[in-house]
C-alpha cells in the first residue's frame, strides 16, 4: 500500500496541472466557450475537410491566412454559420469560389448568398486576420502563449479546448462534428524555427527569411487540437512496433537546449504504451505518429502531438518513473481523441476513464494495492456538488469541474466491481476498439450504459443514472440490535441489486444488498465495503 500523504502532491499535480481540470478562479473568468446547443444552421452541415493557410507574425503576436472548408449541407439554405471571436478581421469570404456576403456578431459569421444554396458539397474559403487572444492560464484559458526559451528564441503555443477553436480559426466550433477527411494545416514562420503539429509533416520549404511547414492528417480530428507549436526545436525520434505489429515513429519536439532529456522520456511513452495497447488495443494513429512537443504550461491531448511542459523531474514507483503529465495526456489518444464525447454534456467519459486509465497504470507498475491506493485517494477529491451528466447539449464550461475527472473514475471503478472482471475489461476494450464507438463515431452516456448492460446480461441503467446523473451516494446503515447481532440496510441506492462485501469478526463475505435488512452476527464493527468500490456514506447507530 502507498503512503498516501507522500501521494497527495502527485495528485495536486494531476489535478490542478496535468488532467486539464482548471481552478475555479480560472473557470469563472473564461472568456468564450464551447458546444451547448446546436444551432439549426451549423446542424445543416456536415464538415468534411479544412486546410489552415497561416502566416505568424511573432514581433507583432499576430497571425494572417485563410481557412478553406468543404462542407456538405444537408438542406437548400440561404446562409451559412461559422464561429469566429469577433476581435478577427474577415476581408473575404467565397462559396464555390464566389464573393459571398457576410455579418458578424457575437463571435459569429452569418454568410448570405443571393442564390439558394442547394444540398450537397460546397466549399467556403475565408481570409482573416487579426491578434488571437492570449492564453491567460493555460491550458484551461484559451488563447496564444508567447513566450521564448532560455536562449532567447520564440515559443508559440496554441491550447483552445474550453474555448473553442473559434479563438484562432473559423469553423463549426461544436464537439459533434469533426472534418472526416483530415486536415491540411500551412504555417509560416520565420526561418530557422519549427512548427510542430498533428499528423505528418509533408514539407517543410523555405523561401527567403520564411519557412512554410505543412502538416497533415487524413484521419478525423476534434477541432481544439487542430493547433501547431512553434519553437528552436529538435526532432527526436525512434520507431515503436505496436501490438499489432505495425511499426509507428516516437517523434519528440523538443528545446534543443534540452535535447539530452529527450531519451528519458521516450522511454517513459514507450513503456506506457505497452501498458495502454494492453487495456484499450492498438495505439490509434499508426499511420501518422506517437507525437509529443515540449511547451512551456501543462500538457494537453493533442491529437498526435501530446504536450508536455513538466520539468523533466518523474516520480519513481518500485523502480519506474512515472510522470502524471505525460501519461493522462497520452492516454487521451484513445479517451477524447479516438473515443469522442457527441456533446460537452457526454465529457466524463473522456476524462473519467483516461483518468481511471492512471490507475490501471499504477496496477501494472505496482500491483493491484497501487490501484486501490490511487482510486482511495481519487475518492477525496469528489465534490459531488451538481451531477457529472447534466442533460444534452451542454457547453464545455458548464460541465467543467473536477468530478467529471474523479467521480468518473470512480464510477468505472464500481463498474468493474459490479460486472467482474471477466466483462469489466473486454467490455472497456470493446469500447475503445469497435468501429461503432470510435474515429467518425460519436459516444454518450447511454451507448456506454447500453454496451455495459448487454455484455453483463444486467440492466446497468439504473447504476448510471444513480452515480452520473444524480449527486445520490450508496448510504448504508449499520445498527447493533444484539450483543453480537448486527442490521445492515441500504437506506438510498439505485434501483438494482448490488454486490456488497460486508467483513466481520468472523469472515468477508459478499452479499446481493437490495432495500432489504442483512443481519450478520459479529463480534466487532462490521466493515462495510472495505475495498472502496462505490463513492459511499456509512451510517453508524
Amino acid at each position: 500500500m502507498f503512503n498516501l500523504s507522500n501521494m497527495k502532491i502527485s495528485l495536486f499535480t494531476l489535478l490542478f496541472l496535468v488532467s486539464g481540470l482548471a481552478p475555479l478562479s480560472a473557470q469563472k473568468t473564461q472568456s468564450w466557450i464551447s458546444g451547448g446547443k446546436l444551432h439549426p444552421l451549423q446542424a445543416n452541415m456536415d464538415i468534411r475537410h479544412y486546410t489552415l493557410s497561416l502566416d505568424v507574425d511573432i514581433p507583432n503576436q499576430a497571425i494572417s491566412g485563410l481557412v478553406e472548408t468543404e462542407l456538405e449541407l444537408k438542406k437548400s439554405t440561404d446562409t451559412i454559420l461559422f464561429d469566429l471571436i469577433d476581435q478577427f478581421v474577415v476581408s473575404t469570404i467565397r462559396i464555390d469560389k464566389q464573393i459571398a456576403q457576410f455579418t458578424r456578431r457575437d463571435d459569429k459569421i452569418f454568410i448570405t448568398s443571393d442564390k439558394t444554396i442547394l444540398p450537397g458539397k460546397h466549399q467556403v474559403k475565408i481570409e482573416y486576420n487579426g491578434k488571437p487572444p492570449v492564453a491567460a492560464n493555460p491550458p484551461w484559458q484559451g488563447g496564444f502563449t508567447w513566450t521564448k526559451d532560455k536562449d532567447g528564441k520564440p515559443w508559440v503555443v496554441i491550447n483552445c479546448q474550453s474555448d473553442g477553436a473559434k479563438v484562432y480559426f473559423p469553423c463549426k466550433d461544436h464537439p459533434s462534428d469533426e472534418p472526416n477527411e483530415g486536415v491540411d494545416l500551412y504555417v509560416s514562420v520565420p526561418a530557422g524555427l519549427t512548427v510542430a503539429a498533428f499528423g505528418l509533416l509533408k514539407s517543410a520549404n523555405t523561401i527567403g527569411a520564411k519557412t512554410t511547414f505543412h502538416w497533415k492528417t487524413n484521419y478525423t480530428i476534434s477541432n481544439y487540437c487542430v493547433l501547431f507549436n512553434i519553437a528552436d526545436y529538435q526532432l527526436v525520434s525512434r520507431p515503436y512496433k505496436t501490438i499489432l505489429g505495425n511499426t509507428v515513429p516516437m517523434d519528440y519536439y523538443i528545446l534543443k537546449q534540452d535535447a539530452d532529456k529527450a531519451s528519458g522520456v521516450l522511454d517513459i511513452r514507450e513503456r506506457d504504451t505497452r501498458i495502454l495497447e494492453k487495456y484499450f488495443g492498438e495505439y490509434p494513429w499508426v499511420k501518422e505518429k506517437i507525437g509529443i512537443a515540449q511547451v512551456p504550461n501543462p500538457g494537453m491531448e493533442h491529437q498526435t502531438m501530446i504536450t508536455y511542459g513538466d520539468p523533466f523531474n518523474y516520480k519513481k514507483f518500485k523502480g519506474q518513473y512515472y510522470s502524471d503529465n505525460l501519461f493522462h495526456e497520452y492516454a487521451h489518444e484513445w479517451w477524447a481523441n479516438k473515443v469522442t464525447n457527441k456533446d460537452w454534456a457526454h465529457m466524463w467519459i473522456q476524462e473519467g476513464i483516461t483518468t481511471y486509465s492512471e490507475a490501471l497504470c499504477f496496477r501494472e507498475l505496482t500491483g493491484e494495492k497501487g490501484y486501490d491506493s490511487l482510486l482511495l485517494l481519487f475518492s477525496k477529491y469528489v465534490e459531488n456538488k451538481k451531477p457529472i451528466v447534466q442533460g444534452e447539449e451542454v457547453n464545455s464550461q458548464d460541465t467543467y469541474g473536477r468530478d467529471i475527472y474523479f467521480k468518473g473514475a470512480l464510477f468505472i471503478h464500481t463498474l468493474r466491481y459490479v460486472t467482474g472482471d471477466a466483462v469489466f475489461f473486454p467490455t472497456l476494450k470493446k469500447l475503445a476498439t469497435d468501429p461503432m464507438y470510435t474515429y467518425d463515431n460519436f459516444v454518450t452516456t447511454d451507448d456506454v450504459e447500453k454496451l455495459f448492460s448487454k455484455a453483463s446480461g444486467k440492466n446497468l441503467k439504473p447504476l448510471f443514472d444513480f452515480y452520473l446523473r444524480t449527486t445520490k451516494l450508496l448510504e448504508v446503515t449499520v445498527r447493533k440490535v444484539g450483543a453480537t447481532t448486527w442490521q445492515i440496510q441500504a437506506q438510498q441506492m439505485p434501483a438494482m441489486s448490488l454486490p456488497l462485501e460486508i467483513v466481520s469478526s468472523n469472515s468477508a463475505t459478499n452479499y446481493e444488498l437490495t432495500n432489504k435488512v442483512i443481519t450478520i452476527e459479529s463480534t466487532s464493527t462490521p466493515v462495510i465495503d472495505p475495498g472502496n468500490h462505490f463513492l459511499k456514506k456509512v451510517v453508524m447507530q
